[in-house]
């Protein structure tokens, strides 16, 4: 791999390999993309696209299951990242993978461990990598995740089951930040996260990795959530891009019909919103929103990839 790029998939085809009553299924194909130093790239596409399965084998999560449970394998192309070949990626180099890519996927809010605490869930991943690491500095480290996702100091010391889907979410995404990964892999960080904020925390991502020179992929169905961070977007449809480069560059000139939806609903969306804007001037005062910016469970529930 070059050392200018992260990562590096030139006509990458990842299968779910045939079991049971079930044939092989072919989930991308022949994706290429390079993501550098520093850069936050989008990958967009709707259920089913192959998106999820991509950051699934990208991220190693594929490599870490083995054959359980029916994981996806490369069997075309190649997938490297950060100087590691995932295609037959061996176990004895994947502890050395993880240490610089950091992975959220698109449940882990709900699957935090109940019993902790948010500052010892945000914290643990320090100390299962360093048991003697500062336990001070891992608190001040907490905290500052936890405040630049919009959380409220006060629920560091909270348990899971005291927070929203949404809060539970942000945690998640904390986490996945705090051993500074030189590649994070976000699968739809913002599901169930309300919707008035879910680009701001796309934002925190982007800004966060951007400021150590390290890169991010966010995987999302949201293009409103991804349209101020990230430099490129890839748009994959059935397992195949149908569109790469800046969005504007992307949506103004669509070379396929997904493409072309995707346009027509962004740049709907955006004259609604302007209108609104208008709205608003002419009305005497908005209400005041959540202090905390909690959602309720109730929000946007995560968009699953489902391959089969």
């Amino acid at each position: 791999m070059a050392d200018r790029y992260v990562l590096t998939a030139s006509d990458v085809t990842i299968e779910y390999p045939a079991h049971s009553v079930s044939s092989a299924f072919t989930a991308v194909k022949g994706f290429t993309l390079t993501i550098e130093p520093g850069e936050i790239v989008g990958l967009v596409g709707s259920s089913g696209s192959g998106k999820s399965t991509l950051a699934h084998v990208a991220s190693g999560q594929a490599a870490v299951r083995g054959s359980k449970d029916n994981s996806p394998r490369i069997i075309g192309g190649s997938l490297d990242v950060l100087g590691f070949e995932m295609r037959g990626l061996k176990r004895s180099k994947l502890n050395k993978l993880t240490l610089g890519v950091g992975y959220v996927a698109q449940d882990a809010g709900s699957n935090l461990t109940s019993n902790m605490t948010v500052a010892e869930l945000v914290a643990e991943p320090l100390f299962l990598r360093d048991k003697r690491y500062n336990r001070h500095e891992a608190g001040l480290k907490a905290a500052t995740l936890v405040d630049a996702l919009l959380l409220p100091v006060g629920s560091m010391l909270k348990q899971p089951h005291e927070l929203s889907s949404g809060q539970r979410q942000r945690v998640a995404i904390a986490r996945g930040l705090i051993l500074d990964p030189v590649l994070l892999i976000a699968d739809e960080p913002t599901a169930g996260v309300d919707v008035s904020v879910r680009g701001a925390v796309v934002d925190v991502i982007a800004g966060l990795q951007r400021s150590r020179g390290a890169s991010a992929l966010i995987v999302s169905h949201d293009l409103a959530a991804l349209r101020r961070s990230v430099d490129r977007i890839a748009v994959i449809h059935e397992g195949v891009v149908v569109g790469l480069g800046g969005i504007d560059e992307v949506l103004s000139d669509p070379r396929h019909p997904y493409v072309a939806g995707l346009a027509r609903e962004t740049y709907s969306d955006e004259a609604d919103d302007d209108f609104d804007d208008d709205e608003d001037d002419e009305g005497e005062g908005e209400g005041d929103g959540d202090e905390d910016g909690s959602e309720s469970d109730a929000g946007a529930a995560p968009d699953r990839d489902e391959n089969r």
